[in-house]
């Protein structure tokens, strides 16, 4: 017998689902670390905001929206409130499509 007929087959994807696939919840969040002190408070802010752009461009790419002209401001702000963060500003928003953008 193949090894390949022994392998079970994967779950369906994105990609591969005929219908979009319901976006996961993480079961526990990420442990957080300390950042690191004595930095300009500009830099935190920015940091942070990476971090959230970041979080929305995966949560979008997960939930089928996979262009950059698909993510209006009232889009990426619903997938904020369904992944459980604070509505993005539009800095934010347009961090989240250059992302997407340049993932390609």
């Amino acid at each position: 017998m193949p090894a390949a007929a022994l392998k079970p087959k994967p779950l369906p994807t994105q990609s591969t689902a005929k219908r979009p696939v319901l976006l996961d919840m993480p079961f526990a969040p990420v442990e957080k670390c300390p950042l690191p002190p004595g930095r300009p408070r500009e830099w935190y802010v920015s940091h942070n905001r990476r971090l959230k752009a970041l979080r929305l461009a995966i949560a979008l790419l997960d939930s089928g929206v996979y262009l950059p002209n698909q993510a209006r401001n009232e889009t990426i702000r619903s997938t904020a409130e369904t992944i459980g963060v604070h509505p993005p500003s539009d800095t934010t928003c347009h961090m989240v499509r250059a992302l997407m953008r340049y993932s390609r």
